[in-house]
């Protein structure tokens, strides 16, 4: 593998980086005799499938038949590429990485995200001494001081703001060298229109940093402190930072979310703040936008198939109608949720400024399910009069077209019904009408894989497998040319480059997998590790023993057809070679006549 990191950097970091820790903080793990289980983080699954091996370092999804050591693992999260993945471990454990010899275009494209990371930070430092500066940050201090926000909050959460000019931040980089194409690249500043040079994006705003599940600095929002629009302005879409995979406050949340089981959504920046600020941890928002199935893999990452997720909305229409948007992302994600809605005319922010968080977890504990929430809405809003029973009916039927579980459907249909006083038959057929309307759900189970393999790749199988978790059977299986039996091109390849890496270093599985390029070739090694790792010397050598007899019966066969071909052209000078091989081999005790 071409990633210029010396294979002992990686195998340090890779032997530091406890894979079930890593795996942990984006999955609940629970252990299964050797491994742990947990639901995929790589789509959307109801019965956990997603399966780590501790022994091994590696983890296999045997739902989507995704796999690989934890390096491959950050790379398929975080959508980085391998020498990022291992930095960014290499920096969690505080293990320094060589610089790699590589020309300048190379380095600009290997560390393209980490440059990004370090910019970001160093915008943030700049908000944040603008902040706490006397004369440029008085007026946004005072205002968080105004919100009720303390300076235990405010550092915490390393809130800033950008000064009310249009050119203080790109200053900022001109005065360090930075090339204003790269703060472009990071949404940071924006060009002129039809002229030369370039101003900042944010300006005179408080500024709250967007985090990942690592602490690095993907994004910022920005909010106003008077009655400027947009009251709230996000960075926009860059390399590091996708809004639709993305949670503020996530960094925060996740810990005190698992040890919970709740997670919290609220919808602004000072909502997740002033929920912090009382106690619930576990709250995150989302980034100006609806609530995507990426976030629900996120939310499900943290408090698990059994965790509660309890939307909190305003009392408003928006609110009713974001949560009616949001039940078919929860039912496609197999993640329950719940939605709080505080009185009218309250966010959670003036909620618990003027409350308390007593009164809001007594407010939690009474949320109620999406659907009976919609409900439960749509009756209040149109009422029971004939044209309200109507209209409550088309209300609903969306989201109860939306649940996917036939049972659960049925009785929040005999609830309906109930509550409304129609035949429950009624309501079924709009509730199709509806189904047929939106078409077949959207899948989001993968592929199911190939049929199981036939004799002869199955022997090779547990050959690969057999190298990998039971290495001294590797020189015996080199001096009987066993691999040039191989009739799988890929398990050949694999078992060859086992053979290689093996005879030049002491390697362990999860080495192995790290240094296969290729997502096929590395999700089928780390699926025989897993489900193939099982030997002793007696198993290894009735298999080898299996796969020689079989090996020499398809050449008996092969050489049968070839005489029989030979045979029927009249190809006399073939035949004769083809029964003197034969009648060797006869010799051999390789065939019987």
């Amino acid at each position: 593998m071409v990633h210029a990191i010396p294979d002992d950097t990686i195998r340090r970091i890779q032997n530091t980086a406890n894979i079930v820790d890593i795996i942990s903080e984006h999955v609940v793990l629970k252990k299964a005799g050797r491994n742990y289980v947990g639901l995929c983080p790589f789509h959307a699954e109801k019965t956990p499938s997603f399966t780590v091996n501790a022994e091994k370092q590696i983890f296999y999804c045997f739902g989507c038949h995704t796999g690989g050591s934890v390096f491959s693992f950050i790379m398929q999260k975080e959508g980085l590429g391998f020498p990022e993945a291992v930095r960014m471990l290499a920096g969690k454990y505080g293990i320094e990485v060589p610089a790699p010899h590589l020309t300048a275009s190379q380095k600009e494209r290997l560390s393209e995200n980490e440059r990004l990371y370090q910019i970001n930070e160093e915008a943030l430092r700049f908000f944040q001494r603008m902040l706490i500066d006397p004369q440029q940050g008085q007026k946004a201090m005072s205002y968080l001081l105004g919100r009720g926000m303390t300076r235990k909050i405010m550092d915490g959460h390393r809130l800033g703001y950008a000064p009310a000019r249009w050119d203080g931040l790109l200053r900022h980089f001109q005065g360090k060298k930075v090339a204003a194409d790269w703060l472009v690249k990071a949404g940071l500043i924006i060009p002129r229109k039809g002229k030369e040079g370039f101003y900042d994006r944010f300006r005179d705003r408080v500024i709250f940093p967007i985090t990942n599940l690592n602490q690095q600095i993907i994004g910022f929002g920005g909010r106003v402190m008077g009655e400027e629009l947009p009251k709230y302005l996000n960075s926009p879409e860059t390399p590091v930072y996708n809004k639709r995979r993305c949670l503020y406050g996530i960094d925060k949340a996740n810990r005190p979310a698992r040890s919970t089981g709740r997670v919290y959504v609220v919808e602004g920046y000072f909502d997740v703040l002033a929920l912090h600020l009382y106690g619930f941890d576990n709250t995150v928002a989302t980034l100006g936008t609806a609530l995507t199935p990426e976030h629900v893999q996120l939310l499900k990452g943290m408090v698990g198939q059994a965790g509660q997720v309890f939307l909190v909305y305003d009392s408003d229409q928006a609110g009713i109608k974001a949560a009616q948007r949001s039940v078919a992302v929860f039912e496609e994600g197999f993640l329950d949720a719940k939605v709080l809605v505080l009185p009218r005319g309250y966010d959670p922010d003036s909620f618990m400024r003027e409350h308390g968080p007593d009164d809001f977890q007594k407010a939690a504990d009474k949320a109620l399910g999406m659907i009976s929430f919609i409900i439960d809405a749509a009756i209040n809003r149109h009422g029971l009069s004939l044209e309200g029973k109507i209209k409550v009916v088309a209300e609903v039927q969306g989201a109860l077209a939306s649940v996917q579980d036939n049972l659960a459907r049925s009785l929040y249909i005999k609830q309906l019904a109930e509550r409304l006083g129609i035949d429950e038959a009624a309501i079924l057929e709009k509730v199709r009408e509806c189904s047929n309307r939106q078409g077949p759900p959207r899948s989001t189970q993968p592929q199911a894989e190939l049929r199981a393999p036939a004799d002869g790749a199955r022997l090779e199988q547990q050959i690969v497998a057999m190298m990998l978790c039971y290495p001294p059977m590797i020189p015996e299986i080199v001096g009987r040319n066993l691999l040039d039996g191989f009739e799988d091109g890929r398990l050949q390849e694999i078992a060859r480059m086992i053979v290689h890496r093996t005879a030049s270093a002491d390697e362990s599985a999860a080495d192995l997998v790290s240094s296969i390029e290729d997502p096929a070739y590395r999700n089928l090694m780390t699926r025989l590790v897993i489900d193939e790792c099982h030997w002793d010397r007696q198993g290894c050598e009735r298999v080898l023993t299996q796969f020689e007899a079989r090996h020499r019966r398809r050449g008996n066969e092969d050489l049968q057809r070839r005489i029989e071909e030979a045979e029927r052209n009249k190809d006399m000078d073939l035949l004769s070679r083809l029964l003197r091989m034969k009648q060797q081999q006869a010799g051999k005790g390789l065939i019987n006549l």
